[in-house]
């Protein structure tokens, strides 16, 4: 197993119990709900192939699925995320640049790139995830407020998360 594979299953077996223990009994105002498990997607490298990035998603989503009792809510839109990564990540940076084994984060694509492809996928994930549970638009105003105040609560942490693996890093290689 590669490096990168054991790498992104490390990540997979830390966040998902974290989002099932922790991150799903952090709701702001009723309302906002983290969803940081979706980091795991959000980072997978840009090389990775698309079968096995949906075959990733999927599981994640399905195991997230199992812990929050949501019946397949996160492992669709985990799938359906996994599909946009690549477009939206071409949104923001060039194909030209070099993609051997690189990680969307804000050490590789610079600070308002990722911020843009952060706040891209957080808030797809937020609305595929709101539109798939009520599955109507009944009440409008309220999923939509939900969709807002979630994807900006998950933006947050993931940026957070995001940023203190680059300072970890930094501290690693001065060492």
């Amino acid at each position: 197993m590669s490096k990168t594979l054991v790498n992104i299953l490390l990540s997979i077996l830390l966040l998902v119990p974290a989002q099932a223990i922790i991150f799903n009994n952090l709701i702001l105002f009723n309302v906002a709900v983290p969803l940081v498990f979706i980091y795991v997607i959000i980072s997978l490298p840009v090389t990775l192939g698309t079968n096995t990035s949906l075959t990733l998603a999927f599981i994640t989503g399905l195991a997230v699925d199992i812990f929050g009792d949501t019946q397949g809510v996160n492992a669709l839109a985990c799938t359906l995320l996994a599909f946009a990564r690549k477009p939206v990540y071409h949104l923001y940076m060039s194909f030209d640049d070099d993609l051997a084994g690189m990680r969307p984060s804000l050490r590789t694509m610079g600070y308002a790139p990722y911020m843009k492809y952060l706040l891209t996928m957080t808030l797809l994930y937020c609305f595929m995830v709101f539109a798939i549970e009520a599955f109507q638009f009944h009440n409008f105003s309220l999923m939509l407020l939900r969709i807002v105040c979630s994807t900006i609560f998950t933006f947050v942490i993931i940026y957070a998360i995001d940023s203190l693996s680059i300072r970890q890093r930094q501290r690693e290689k001065k060492l």
